[in-house]
């Protein structure tokens, strides 16, 4: 399969984690490699491997789910794990709760584990859960994907990086093609046929199937809606009325769109943890070539520097690489964004489990000026003033030039974020 060919970087994670848990969970969107990766995996290990997607497995796990468990022994991977539903996942539970011996399963699923009440709380404290990012750049182009971990080397590091830089134009391509490894290699146009498709596959097949829905009409509306809005504030009134539904239903509807992975929230970033809860978080679509395909967009048309979809998808586009390098990164970290009543916005703010801080703005001009780090600049004095905890503020932009842009303050090619 095409993704085998692309080295993927959750595969150390997957190992890590089956050497010291009983069992994890491999979650992500449908067709960004689970079943790939956790293949090579279950051949590493001698496991032996069953996907609830196929009838005949599916059927055998809803009728006796006891014995299906059983005779499949461990080590194993059961692909598509929550559509066997709650009585697969107690009976995976009593073979856990039989033995404490560390990796027996590696489970897989399209829909996001922790929003399953009856997934997250049954195998509680038995499993690891590892989300599974579509490819990010650096693993289609042979790159290092480290910018996280140099950012919190600080901004001399940043700067001393050497790595190989692309055009304007090229960013716009690589944000119009996504991640999808289906996708990566198709023509612009059955490229944009394959995300819609896409799109309704998963509405139809994860979400109509999982849930009460009596809207379709208005899932579609929304999920497109929502796609091609991305990087805005989730407004939830502003939303029905726009769709033309109520308020729950836009909750309802809109929680499903990021259980199957095709929006993910990024939260408000604040040290007063209480503030983060009531602030608006920032709902970004997890892969700018889907965005892209919604909006008919091609790289020729966002190059226009009079396309008001240009920054939104280049912010949304850097938003999910740095997502990815954190998924998989030493450096245990949180991504949030930041924006105040008093003016200050800053795209993406990195918090260390320490409290040190890395902050991120995205521009799609080729050169830099000082104004374009004012926002970190403030962010810098407010934190100095609390502590040491500002390590580095980028602005990234789609030039050549790595330049400072004051005391720990830099400016960065976006290509600085995977190349080596």
């Amino acid at each position: 399969m095409l993704e085998a060919l692309y080295p993927r970087r959750a595969m150390a994670v997957v190992g890590a984690s089956m050497d010291s848990f009983r069992a994890v969970v491999l979650q992500g969107a449908r067709q960004v490699g689970k079943s790939t990766l956790a293949q090579a995996v279950a051949d590493a290990r001698g496991a032996t491997g069953v996907s609830l997607d196929d009838v005949q497995y599916r059927s055998q796990a809803h009728e006796d789910p006891s014995s299906f468990v059983a005779q499949l022994g461990v080590p194993v991977v059961i692909d598509e794990v929550q559509r066997g539903g709650d009585p697969v996942v107690l009976a995976i539970k009593q073979q856990l709760d039989a033995s404490r011996a560390k990796g027996q399963y590696l489970l897989t699923g399209s829909s996001n584990f922790l929003t399953t009440p009856m997934l997250s709380e049954s195998l509680a404290g038995r499993i690891d859960l590892i989300t599974l990012w579509p490819l990010s750049v650096g693993e289609t182009a042979d790159g290092t994907d480290e910018l996280i971990e140099r950012a919190f080397d600080g901004a001399e590091a940043l700067l001393a990086h050497r790595g190989s830089t692309l055009t304007r134009e090229d960013y716009l391509a690589l944000a119009c093609r996504g991640g999808y490894p289906e996708a990566l290699t198709l023509p612009e146009r059955a490229r944009r046929r394959w995300y819609l498709r896409y799109l309704d596959t998963v509405l139809r097949r994860e979400v109509v199937q999982a849930t009460d829905l009596r809207r379709f009409d208005a899932l579609q509306r929304l999920a497109r809606t929502m796609i091609a809005t991305t990087g805005a504030e989730l407004v939830t009134t502003r939303l029905a009325g726009a769709i033309g539904v109520d308020r729950a239903t836009i909750d309802t509807y809109e929680a499903w769109l990021e259980t199957t992975f095709l929006l993910h929230r990024l939260p408000a970033w604040s040290r007063n943890a209480a503030a983060r809860t009531v602030r608006r978080p920032k709902i970004h679509v997890s892969d700018t070539g889907l965005a892209a395909a919604v909006l008919g967009k091609d790289s020729a048309s966002l190059a226009r520097r009079v396309d008001p979809m240009t920054g939104p998808l280049m912010e949304s586009f850097v938003i999910a690489e740095l997502a990815k390098q954190i998924a998989w990164s030493d450096v245990d970290a949180s991504l949030y964004h930041l924006r105040e009543t008093s003016g200050l916005e800053i795209d993406a703010v990195v918090e260390a489990a320490d409290g040190r801080v890395v902050a991120v703005e995205v521009k799609t001009a080729t050169t830099v000026r000082q104004d374009d780090a004012a926002h970190l600049a403030r962010l810098r004095e407010r934190l100095d003033g609390i502590g040491s905890d500002f390590v580095a503020g980028i602005v990234l932009h789609t030039g050549h030039r790595r330049t400072s842009l004051g005391d720990r303050l830099v400016a960065l090619p976006i290509a600085d974020l995977w190349t080596g």
